[in-house]
């Protein structure tokens, strides 16, 4: 995968859990936006579901992505993940389509 990378990155979580799965979540945007390579780091929250969240990102390269997976951070995140989602993320990779 050459050239920017768009990460849609859908985080359900369990049940009573959907506020401190957000916080949690939300905690990532600062670090992450500071990373190398970041070009967005966005959280949304569902319209219809608040237990559905969802983060759109941006990377410069795949190999920026890669080293913000094994970022502290995330890390750190993976630690408290099982107790705060009802099923693991589902991470999509994207290309931008061009003219």
């Amino acid at each position: 995968m050459l050239g920017k990378v768009t990460v849609i990155a859908f985080h359900r979580a369990r049940p009573g859990k959907e506020d401190v799965l957000r916080e949690a979540l939300l905690s990532l945007c600062g670090p992450t936006r500071q990373e190398q390579g970041c070009i967005n780091y966005d959280l949304h929250i569902s319209a219809d579901d608040p237990g559905l969240l969802v983060f759109h990102e941006n990377w410069n390269t795949k190999a920026d992505l890669d080293r913000h997976l094994s970022s502290p951070h995330i890390d750190a995140f993976r630690q408290t993940a099982d107790e705060l989602l009802a099923e693991p993320p589902n991470i999509t990779l994207w290309t931008e389509a061009k003219v």
